[in-house]
């Protein structure tokens, strides 16, 4: 099935195929990842973030494969609220100064192997949990320390499709691409 990613994305090596075959937990980063990483302050002070569709089929795609999804996210915001509940994203949490912290709780929670989990970031402040997964990931447009030691590095960047991009090769990789056709909301 990598053949079928390399088409769609870039190529990837046997050992990056590997890792993403066990891969049974997808973390995520918040902003620069589900978002492009800017934050829309209104005179009122409301905060508008906007999130890419593809991302969200990706997310409930990757969820009918048996795949659990969670965020972890240092600022905290309804928005992010509302858009994990609706892709019935279960684990959410905000306001993690220490992402570490979340992540240990998670793994012990699910029962996971560290070789079972992916995280995918965009920031120095992700990179703590990142060196604790089985697979690495950054956006495309991470800050370049993250991308030089990330074990993937997505072709697409944060709020534009990257998370959808690393959906697709854990589900190509563990041979169940395409077997969800729900919405992409």
């Amino acid at each position: 099935m990598s053949s079928l990613f390399t088409q769609m994305y870039q190529a990837i090596s046997p050992e990056l195929e590997q890792k993403a075959r066990h891969i049974r937990l997808l973390i995520c980063d918040v902003d620069g990842v589900f978002s492009d990483g800017r934050i829309y302050l209104g005179n009122q002070g409301e905060e508008l973030k906007a999130f890419h569709t593809r991302d969200g089929y990706g997310i409930k795609a990757l969820r009918h494969a048996g795949v659990e999804v969670a965020v972890i996210t240092g600022r905290r915001s309804e928005i992010v609220q509302q858009r994990m509940a609706s892709l019935t994203v279960p684990y959410i949490y905000q306001g993690q100064e220490n992402k570490l912290a979340a992540f240990a709780e998670l793994q012990q929670k699910l029962a996971l192997e560290a070789s079972q989990i992916a995280f995918i970031g965009d920031d120095l402040a992700d990179w703590a949990v990142m060196q604790h997964c089985g697979l690495s990931v950054a956006v495309q447009d991470a800050h370049p320390y993250l991308a030089l030691h990330a074990d993937y590095r997505c072709k697409l960047p944060g709020g534009f499709g990257a998370v959808r991009e690393l959906c697709d090769l854990l589900l190509t990789s563990q041979g169940k691409f395409a077997e969800f056709s729900g919405s992409s909301t």
